[in-house]
């Protein structure tokens, strides 16, 4: 069935998400399409997207993502990356990439970040992209969020040099903060010149399709979403026999013998995805029927 799974999308640039997933929803001729993780219209790479059903299960989907990101120093934009307004240029030829390694460390871990002021944080129920526009200056709330890994990749001298890093993250993590204030540490200014997504809620980009691949396969009838379950394999699973997966899938809490705890995969007879469960106490809940039994 093409109304419901996955689709590992590679986004195009210059595309906002919600252009995706209108593009989606009109070659499959589907109302229900999400996507999980926004990703700026000049970024690129994987964007996770829903189909049907499946879009309720986005609220389970891994949080952690990477990228591969060209910072470029010696520039400050509105935006905090080159599609604002410069605000400030300066060269900077004298930069050397030991300085840069040094500053960069400062990002490893658990580190406190405001987001851009173009971005679609919410102050007072305003978005911040929204107000930036109006030029209301606003205060951004600083938000904790974690950098698993950061490695450089590529440095390129002049006048305005450019950094290439691959950075694993946790969820609300904006690169674009990381290129302006790594600017800001070298006394620089900096901003980011691209971005890739290489890996999102457990989707990677080597097995992402882009709407040009979508469009061949549906036209060659050889299209198929990925299955619901694949997104949720950092879940662990449980198995109910007949019974109790009939109840399960009615609405009712089921006792389970097992040691598991915790938000889990539901199966029938190890084969057929039932959906999303709370295990508590060996007592399991229904969170999310994805398909009941009949």
């Amino acid at each position: 069935m093409l109304s419901q799974g996955f689709l590992n999308l590679n986004k195009p640039f210059g595309w906002t998400s919600h252009d995706c997933v209108a593009r989606v929803r009109k070659l499959l001729r589907l109302k229900r399409v999400g996507h999980g993780g926004t990703l700026d219209p000049a970024a690129t790479g994987v964007l996770p997207i829903a189909l049907g059903k499946a879009t309720r299960l986005l609220q389970y989907l891994p949080e952690n993502k990477a990228y591969k990101a060209t910072i470029r120093l010696g520039v400050r934009t509105t935006t905090d990356d080159l599609e604002g307004e410069i605000i400030s240029s300066q060269a900077c030829a004298g930069l050397s990439l030991a300085e840069v390694k040094t500053a960069l460390a400062q990002f490893a871990g658990k580190i406190e970040q405001i987001p851009p002021n173009y971005s679609a944080i919410q102050v007072d129920g305003k978005r911040l992209y929204d107000l930036a526009r109006k030029g209301e200056i606003v205060e951004v709330p600083v938000r904790t969020v974690e950098i698993f890994q950061i490695d450089i990749l590529d440095w390129r001298e002049g006048d305005f040099p450019e950094l290439d890093v691959a950075i694993a993250c946790g969820s609300g993590t904006y690169i674009r903060a990381i290129a302006r204030d790594l600017g800001a540490i070298l006394e620089t200014g900096g901003t980011l010149a691209a971005l890739l997504r290489t890996e999102s809620s457990g989707f990677d980009l080597t097995d992402s399709l882009t709407l040009t691949d979508l469009e061949t396969k549906l036209q060659a009838g050889t299209f198929q979403p990925l299955a619901p379950d694949v997104a949720l394999q950092h879940l662990l699973s449980v198995t109910l026999p007949r019974i109790s997966a009939q109840k399960w899938c009615q609405g009712q809490r089921v006792s389970l013998n097992s040691d598991v705890t915790g938000i889990v995969r539901v199966y029938e007879e190890e084969t057929r995805f039932l959906g999303v469960g709370q295990l508590q106490d060996e007592v399991l809940v229904p969170q999310m029927v994805f398909e009941p039994l009949s």
